[in-house]
């Protein structure tokens, strides 16, 4: 059965699938702007592609987030490739970026993206600052290959290698270590809701109230930060006060919260 483009459309509300989500499939696998489906409502799709919208369609109503079924979510106006074995990059780590780049100087530095998962973070200073040396690592070699992809398809010069956390870093080589690490305890009901149903639980829950793996980054990067090396933490939007002790307890200095968009506390830093 083949489907006009507003038939398409109509499916979609008839399986309570949301419109601008049905939109998303449709152009996907179209290959079309939105501004295209809206024109020609009565054109007609292929056989190939009626069925590949209804089973996107299917997957969408069991609740799989569109990142995944289309393989990709625009993060700082890029377009990272997305796979189930990453998180996928949400509006909130941008502000994690913005604060970097508002916070560093633009001259030459050395920055470690820390669980890069997609390489989302690392490519976007990269794409602002071509300057800097960027390295991201992770424990998962599925994340690390993605990123790897990513970087290529983006044509950015940013390295990733397999490492938990500092590990398999060297001593003093940063001078920004940057991180989104998991932050979610394991008891949150959020975990059951949305789109973190299908994302890896390995990167969303740590034990300690969501805090050891920020914890223990802050540990490891006292060696691994230059003199004067800076730390910056995406966390939950009640962590900030319990990141920032973490912080000043460690050592740091000018430890700063940034809210964000929404006004919730969502970035900690701080500099040796």
């Amino acid at each position: 059965m083949t489907l006009t483009i507003g038939d398409a459309l109509s499916l979609a509300r008839e399986n309570d699938v949301e419109k601008r989500d049905a939109e998303i499939l449709l152009c996907h696998v179209l290959g079309k702007a939105r501004t295209y489906i809206m024109a020609f409502a009565e054109e007609s799709l292929s056989v190939a592609q009626s069925e590949d919208y209804q089973e996107k369609l299917v997957r969408r109503k069991a609740g799989e987030p569109i990142a995944y079924i289309i393989g990709e979510r625009e993060f700082w106006s890029l377009p990272i490739k997305t796979t189930s074995a990453t998180l996928i990059p949400r509006p909130d780590t941008e502000v994690l970026v913005e604060t970097v780049l508002n916070q560093c100087s633009t001259q030459t530095l050395s920055v470690v993206d820390l669980g890069t998962g997609t390489g989302a973070i690392a490519l976007a200073l990269k794409s602002e600052r071509p300057m800097w040396s960027l390295l991201g690592v992770d424990r998962i070699e599925e994340a690390v290959s993605l990123a790897r992809e990513n970087a290529e398809r983006l044509s950015l010069d940013v390295c990733f290698q397999l490492s938990s956390w500092c590990e398999g870093l060297e001593s003093k080589a940063f001078d920004v270590i940057v991180s989104n690490p998991p932050y979610i305890d394991i008891d949150d009901h959020h975990l059951n809701e949305g789109d973190v149903r299908f994302e890896p639980k390995s990167a969303l829950v740590a034990k300690d109230q969501g805090l050891a793996d920020i914890k223990n980054i802050t540990e490891q990067a006292l060696r691994c930060l230059k003199p004067a090396g800076r730390l910056f933490f995406e966390h939950g939007w009640l962590q900030g006060t319990a990141v920032a002790a973490i912080l000043d307890h460690a050592g740091f200095k000018q430890v700063t919260t940034v809210k964000d968009y929404a006004g919730n506390d969502r970035v900690t830093f701080g500099q040796l």
